[in-house]
């Protein structure tokens, strides 16, 4: 298990704004009104009230497999919110700053999920959704649990055309994800080299893509 307090990686300021039907790396572009970083994007506007946002961690096979399907994955749904634990943990009111760091926490459940999976595209997945409230919860016996910080269980499917965004790696940062992958069994027993490894891979900022851009993505598009 990772003790202490997990890192909310910035990551390099990367504008992740691009034209609906693009390809899947991303678009580094400048548009006039300024760079749309990971924590900016981290949330997109609600359309309904008494929603809850939460951050599905995916590998792109599992994301291929929703697609296909039309819905998350099994209930219940493992899921990572702003959660009154890691708003405790972290010491901020800041919303924005908050669903940043539950982002982060998705995107470490993604990495687990490719540790599992050695035959998945060594690229981080969390599809950004909106639940309603009620229908997502914390364990209260782990609340205060480093490793179950903003983890919540959805009790109820969910529709991938009920999808916010989806946010994933770029390409290049394969090899560093990958090689965190490896490393995380032995980070989790305590060895800082390890640990150093799978903190490299945070330093890779998740790109935002709408969700209709999501065959492109997984490889369905025309």
């Amino acid at each position: 298990m990772i003790t202490g307090e997990y890192r909310v990686s910035s990551g390099p300021e990367v504008d992740a704004r691009r034209p609906l039907g693009g390809d899947s790396k991303g678009d580094a572009r400048t548009y006039p009104e300024g760079p749309l970083t990971g924590r900016e994007c981290a949330r997109s506007p609600t359309t309904k009230a008494a929603a809850m946002r939460v951050y599905v961690p995916l590998t792109l096979s599992g994301l291929a497999e929703a697609y296909k399907t039309g819905e998350l994955g099994a209930v219940p749904l493992v899921a990572y919110a702003v959660t009154p634990a890691l708003r405790e943990w972290y010491l901020s009111d800041d919303i924005e700053e908050l669903e940043y760091a539950a982002l982060n926490r998705a995107a470490l459940a993604s990495l687990r999920l490719l540790a599992a999976d050695p035959g998945a595209a060594r690229r981080r997945v969390v599809v950004a959704v909106d639940v309603p409230d009620g229908a997502a919860a914390a364990d209260p016996d782990r609340g205060l649990d480093p490793a179950a910080l903003g983890e919540v269980r959805v009790t109820a499917a969910v529709r991938l055309a009920k999808a916010a965004a989806v946010h994933v790696d770029l390409d290049e940062a394969e090899a560093d994800v990958a090689a965190a992958a490896e490393a995380l069994e032995a980070a989790d027993r305590g060895d800082d080299d390890a640990q150093f490894v799978v903190d490299g891979a945070e330093d890779h900022e998740l790109l935002w893509y709408a969700t209709q851009e999501i065959p492109n993505l997984v490889g369905l598009g025309d």
